[in-house]
């Protein structure tokens, strides 16, 4: 706790206080909003009855919620860290959530800044502050906040697992727990395997196992009914066509016009599993010439992992932050350079992609029940607007690399070994010039 408290004492001041007032009328504007708009949270609704259905014994999968009839989609272990949950009253919940929520998305600005190495330590709390108070207005924040929803907690034990040492003995238990209570996260394993940090791996996998083992411990039947049965029923998250989904799936049902998309859907995840994983690896490996080659290769791992999920609701898209965080790095280097040289390249993907994440397009064009399905070419691209910047940050990470290894000679094939990796990259931080 003594870094934080170093941080704030070393913060400049005037910078501080201005972002400061910046943050509290912001958040004072959201919860203005907030109340005019109705936020049911409906999603915290669900944790609680999936808490109480672990309290009391009764049939976690059996149970709906809410008049939408909603049902428990996540694994038992979750269902059992939701118990607290229902010591509090419901009208307590609402607070108390939002609050933590935006105090996670502060936690989740620091954690992306240790990762991309951006700003100065002592400027830090002057980001925090106000992504904390300004990142409300990104549309995954604000849906996510709308429902009460648990993203926040899950980006931040998985970037404080890869923020942490590769020599650290327990890297790796943040990303096993995160996946213990939603699948998805699991993702990073296999990031940490393909970048040669085995034992992280490992140690993510086993506590993976571990929570399924609790979970099988203390909920034998809704343990066996999970991973028998309600795992492999897509119906119960929800329609894959409507616009919420925000997957190459859901942009191919309403593409094709199809609430399934099959085959062809399946094969196009297949492709961009493959392609955002390589490229995620390749982006790692190439930490000897590539500045910030780690949050390079996360943001490709969340945004494939994203991509290729049966359904992304656009509350999932957090992972917006560490992305927005790790360009407007590439484009405080780029300000940086003298004037003769300098471009505005990042500065405008910067933007757009702010842009992007704070438009709300998706909800401004038609999208009520069988009209999902009815959408012509030129609502797609607003509809489907997360997939199509997640697809362009993936091309725009491979250019990336490809520009950097040709900059420093190096082969585009040939990746250093692990040894070699640590010399360049140590301890989640770029060692060589972060260039140019």
């Amino acid at each position: 706790m003594t870094e934080p408290v170093r941080a704030v004492r070393e913060a400049p001041r005037r910078p501080l206080l201005i972002a400061s007032l910046a943050a509290a009328v912001s958040l004072l504007l959201y919860a203005v909003v907030r109340h005019f708009i109705g936020t049911s949270m409906v999603d915290m609704m669900v944790y609680r009855a999936e808490g109480a259905a672990v309290a009391h014994g009764r049939d976690l999968y059996a149970l709906r919620v809410t008049q939408w009839n909603l049902p428990a989609t996540y694994p038992p272990f979750a269902a059992m860290l939701f118990v607290p949950t229902t010591w509090a009253a419901v009208s307590f919940l609402r607070v108390a959530i939002t609050a933590g929520n935006v105090a996670l998305l502060g936690l989740t600005a620091l954690l992306a800044f240790r990762l991309v190495g951006w700003p100065r330590r002592e400027v830090r709390p002057v980001g925090v502050v106000l992504v904390a108070g300004l990142g409300v207005w990104l549309e995954p924040v604000f849906t996510t906040l709308r429902y009460g929803q648990i993203n926040l907690i899950l980006i931040c034990l998985v970037l404080w697992d890869l923020t942490r040492s590769d020599g650290h003995r327990w890297k790796g238990v943040g990303i096993g727990i995160a996946a213990g209570m939603k699948l998805t996260p699991g993702i990073f394993a296999v990031y940490l395997l393909i970048t040669g940090r085995v034992r992280a791996a490992f140690v993510a996998g086993f506590t993976f196992l571990a929570t399924f083992a609790l979970g099988g411990a203390v909920l034998p039947g809704a343990t066996w009914g999970f991973w028998t049965k309600y795992l492999y029923d897509s119906s119960r998250v929800g329609k894959t066509e409507i616009v919420d989904n925000q997957s190459l799936r859901g942009v191919a049902a309403r593409f094709l016009h199809h609430a399934n998309p099959g085959t062809a859907a399946t094969l196009a995840a297949a492709v961009v599993a493959v392609s955002g994983l390589a490229i995620a690896a390749w982006a790692y490996r190439s930490g000897r010439c590539l500045p910030r080659a780690e949050a390079w290769g996360v943001c490709c791992a969340a945004i494939t992992a994203l991509l290729i999920s049966p359904i992304s609701w656009t509350h999932h898209w957090v992972w917006c932050v560490p992305v927005l965080v790790l360009l407007a790095a590439e484009a405080a280097h780029e300000r940086s350079r003298p004037a003769a040289v300098r471009r505005v390249r990042w500065r405008v993907i910067l933007g757009a992609t702010t842009l992007a994440f704070c438009s709300f397009s998706m909800w401004l064009v038609p999208h009520k029940g069988i009209t999902n399905l009815q959408m012509g070419l030129l609502k797609q691209i607003p509809a489907g607007m997360y997939p199509w910047v997640g697809l362009c940050f993936l091309l725009l990470t491979a250019l990336r690399v490809r520009a950097r290894r040709r900059a420093a000679g190096e082969p585009l094939g040939r990746l250093p070994r692990q040894r070699e990796l640590a010399a360049a990259v140590g301890g989640g931080r770029q060692r060589t010039p972060a260039a140019r």
